[in-house]
């Protein structure tokens, strides 16, 4: 029964390993991508500015708050496995607050949409007060897939 127990928490880990690597490999190749889509909006921002007609202000705005998304994406990767395979909750809010600024900026033509764009915004920077005013008492997550164990 015991040697039972022992094969199913092998089979168990090895699965988790697996599918922790998969994502892992994921990760990088999304982290790759937004990398030459930032790349692309660097080029996109040059166009802009070197052009002689003026420009579009909005296109500009929008362009720069796209540049943040992916500049935000590549960070919270990087702290995923900074932080021992964790994506910290603060990440995904300054991506929610990115994203909804961009779209009151490109959408501004129904004030109602516009009014609940800013609740969202307004809920999220709430959200986030909350969490930096809460006790960092979290667990200690003590296993790792890449770390050596000392």
């Amino acid at each position: 029964m015991n040697q039972k127990n022992n094969t199913y928490l092998q089979l168990i880990k090895t699965i988790s390993k697996t599918l922790q690597l998969f994502l892992n490999v994921c990760l990088v190749l999304l982290a790759l991508i937004l990398s030459f889509l930032l790349i692309i909006e660097l080029i996109e921002f040059l166009k802009i500015l070197i052009a002689d007609d003026g420009g579009d202000y909005k296109l500009f705005l929008a362009n720069i708050l796209i540049f943040f998304l992916y500049f935000e994406f590549i960070t919270m990767i990087i702290k995923y496995f900074k932080e021992d395979y964790h994506f910290p909750l603060r990440y995904f809010i300054y991506i929610g607050i990115t994203a909804m600024i961009r779209l009151i900026i490109v959408e501004h033509d129904h004030p109602l949409n516009t009014l609940m764009y800013s609740l969202v915004i307004l809920i999220l920077i709430i959200s986030y007060f909350i969490i930096n005013i809460t006790p960092l008492e979290r667990p200690v997550r003590s296993s790792s897939l890449f770390m050596k164990k000392e």
